[in-house]
């Protein structure tokens, strides 16, 4: 858009030493913001997929013995827990198997 702005200016409004140099600068501008956007995008790893759950905590949904439903971050996920946990206890998920988490009671 700068370039654009820069080129009609150039044309139409100033004067021809000055056209120029408004018009390499927007250049330098541009391509400046693309490396800065590239670079922004770049700075941490993706964070999608089940993966990302694992260290969450959610809240059991239906009793997990071992069986049950958690919800984490606004979804239901099926949920094994080998301990237990009662509907409404807090539980922290360490595995991913399948669409299947694997939790346990969270620590207070």
């Amino acid at each position: 858009m700068t370039l654009v702005v820069a080129l009609l200016l150039a044309f139409y409004v100033l004067d021809d030493p000055w056209g120029l140099i408004v018009v390499v600068g927007a250049i330098f501008l541009e391509v400046g913001e693309v490396f800065f956007w590239f670079w922004y995008s770049k700075r941490r790893r993706v964070q999608v997929g089940a993966e990302t759950l694992i260290g969450l905590e959610g809240v059991v949904v239906t009793p997990c013995r071992p069986r049950g439903q958690v919800k984490l971050q606004g979804e239901l996920w099926d949920a094994r827990c080998e301990a237990g946990a009662a509907a409404g206890e807090r539980v922290r998920v360490v595995a991913r198997e399948g669409l299947t988490l694997a939790v346990e009671p969270a620590l207070p």
